[in-house]
């Protein structure tokens, strides 16, 4: 670890610069799963793919996620953390520039795998590489502005890259974004701090925090949480169609980011002492902006500030269940992240099949009624998970 960190360690001085760093590397790691839902309607013209075929290029890339992240990860605990965050970076990069110039299916659906692979390891190491540059009680802060970038990658950089995508071609758009990813890792190069990498101990393997309450108790939030957020907003354009809401699904998007921005502001305030009282308002939140759907859906106004109280909750799910995990180990933390981020990931896969499957059969309303069902028992356990989450 360099002087400078354990100065700040030390001193407490919460490092920012290197934090939003950080956060710009989850900011284009969103970017590069999601890259394609925004410009699909071109690649589907250009590659002459069905939109089945163009959802793989997401599906594809969450799978080998989930698949991959706990075991690469446990191989990779010794490597130093600044080397390997570099060479993940270096992988998003040309598995996004190769794609925008291939005109091969099936190869760019190679590259989708490998840009995979290298987010299942990221998006655990990435966490845990943040809370060793801050003093333990800074971890939940360290989460939330790294994991910020998520939330700002969904709600402000995916309409960017679906502008680019829209007025210069999606390849234009696969290679701009790589470019970017080449710019943060030439930053880190200068900016991040070398920090060793540590022994996988039999306490801290992924089998052993499948034996600790808490862990399977976060799990469990996790399944609960993203099913019924990823639900409804897989399909939030059926949403708002079938509320026929005034201004359509930008306006949807521009309240739900504003939502989740506030959110993640508060959530890099206060996860460190309320991380319970944030998971709890978080389900209810949802629960709430669920209901007024239900009930005031297609009434002008109300159905907006519902996308606002969405938003509310949606921002700070994975700063919250990161930094809840975080908390049950000593040692080993990519690897408790790796788990929860491949429940999350899985998760999300459950979401988009049942939701579509609902979907087939009755309204996009029944999108909601599966939120609420979901919701209620994850604010239940929130409450009472007082070993988990903290008092």
């Amino acid at each position: 670890m360099s002087e400078k960190t354990a100065a700040e360690k030390t001193t407490g001085v919460f490092p920012w610069l290197l934090m939003l760093l950080m956060s710009s590397v989850t900011f284009v790691g969103i970017l590069s799963e999601l890259m394609p839902s925004g410009v699909l309607p071109q690649m589907m013209a250009d590659l002459k793919i069905s939109e089945a075929q163009g959802g793989n290029l997401v599906g594809y890339y969450a799978i080998a996620s989930a698949i991959f992240a706990i075991p690469l990860v446990s191989l990779t605990m010794q490597f130093n953390r600044k080397t390997l965050l570099l060479i993940l970076l270096g992988g998003f990069a040309v598995s996004n520039i190769v794609a925008g110039f291939l005109d091969s299916y099936g190869l760019i659906i190679f590259l989708r795998v490998i840009g995979g692979i290298c987010a299942g390891v990221m998006w655990p190491m990435i966490a845990a590489y943040g809370m060793r540059l801050v003093s333990e009680q800074a971890h939940g802060k360290a989460i939330a502005v790294i994991m910020a970038g998520n939330t700002l990658g969904i709600s402000l950089g995916m309409p960017l890259m679906t502008y680019i995508g829209n007025d210069f071609g999606w390849r234009i758009a696969f290679i701009a974004l790589g470019g970017a990813i080449l710019v943060i890792a030439l930053l880190s190069v200068f900016a991040l701090p070398s920090t060793p990498g540590e022994k996988l101990a039999p306490t801290s393997s992924p089998l052993a925090l499948f034996k600790i309450p808490s862990v399977l108790i976060i799990l469990l939030l996790t399944l609960l949480g993203v099913v019924a957020h990823y639900g409804v907003y897989v399909y939030i354009t059926s949403l708002v169609d079938e509320i026929r809401l005034a201004g359509g699904i930008e306006r949807a998007l521009l309240l739900f980011g504003a939502g989740s921005l506030i959110s993640v502001l508060l959530a890099i305030k206060y996860t460190d002492e309320h991380l319970r009282l944030l998971t709890i308002a978080m389900f209810a939140f949802l629960i709430i902006s669920m209901t007024v759907f239900l009930l005031f859906g297609r009434t002008s106004g109300i159905a907006h500030f519902a996308f606002f109280l969405w938003g509310l909750s949606f921002g700070p799910l994975v700063t919250l269940l990161q930094a809840a995990v975080s908390r049950q180990v000593e040692t080993a933390k990519d690897v408790a992240t790796s788990v929860q981020s491949s429940a999350f990931n899985l998760s999300i896969m459950v979401a988009t099949s049942a939701a579509g499957l609902l979907l087939g059969l009755y309204s996009p309303m029944s999108l909601l009624y599966l939120a609420i069902a979901l919701a209620v028992p994850g604010l239940l356990i929130s409450f009472f998970a007082k070993k988990a989450l903290g008092h």
